[in-house]
């Protein structure tokens, strides 16, 4: 299987799933095309706007798994094929589990990610201590706390995991949505729960030696 990527994008998701669940990735460099200067420039490598890469992907974006003759975008959902194609105690182990990790899926993509993401990039950014960017903070912050109060509840009641009182794919998609928020002290760590579970979930040895390989990564293609 190929998934074409790089680490510093959503497939850091996919990358710590193959290796928790020792899943045979090809890693295929994709650089995203803002992250190079000139795009005219000769010798480029495999970029978002590349006519190789737009052909699988028309949205342009990564990352993307090839898998035979499935061509399958959308981080989360690759995540979810993955651990149904692998099997084993991080996949669902029946229909209910399987609902409940689509479940969590959506909904930490439209009530989590749409407003963690947006405070990564203000610290990116360096727009943190700007009246602009203070605002933006602010707002998605208080967008977050709802979503986080649930997530608080559910852990709780839970046995500390998503689903199926255990580590599962559906924990590392939502640790995943939230990691972005981290950027930002008194977000997550004001839920107890919540911050808990994303310690326990970041203290993995896959997810570290995931994480220090993202660090290697420039930031931009020269």
């Amino acid at each position: 299987m190929q998934l074409f990527a790089t680490y510093r994008s959503r497939a850091t998701r996919n990358l710590w799933l193959a290796a928790e669940m020792g899943i045979d990735l090809d890693l295929v460099p994709v650089w995203q095309a803002y992250r190079i200067a000139d795009l005219s420039a000769p010798g480029l490598p495999m970029h978002t706007k590349s006519p190789e890469f737009l052909a699988m992907s028309p949205a342009g974006a990564i990352p993307v798994l090839k898998d035979g003759d499935l061509i399958l975008s959308e981080s989360l959902a690759i995540n979810l094929y993955l651990a149904r194609k692998t099997g084993g105690d991080m996949a669902p182990r029946n229909a209910a589990e399987d609902a409940q990790m689509m479940q969590w899926a959506l909904y930490g993509m439209t009530a989590i990610e749409a407003f963690s993401l947006p405070i990564l990039y203000v610290h990116g950014e360096k727009r943190r201590d700007t009246p602009e960017g203070l605002a933006e903070i602010g707002r998605n912050v208080a967008a977050l706390q709802r979503p986080l109060a649930a997530l608080d509840a559910h852990l709780t009641a839970s046995g500390g995991f998503m689903v199926g009182y255990r580590f599962t794919v559906a924990d590392i998609n939502m640790a995943e949505l939230l990691r972005y928020a981290q950027a930002e002290k008194g977000v997550i760590d004001v839920f107890g729960a919540v911050q808990d579970w994303i310690t326990t979930c970041q203290a993995r040895p896959a997810f570290r030696a995931m994480m220090a390989d993202r660090e290697k990564e420039p930031l931009n293609w020269a």
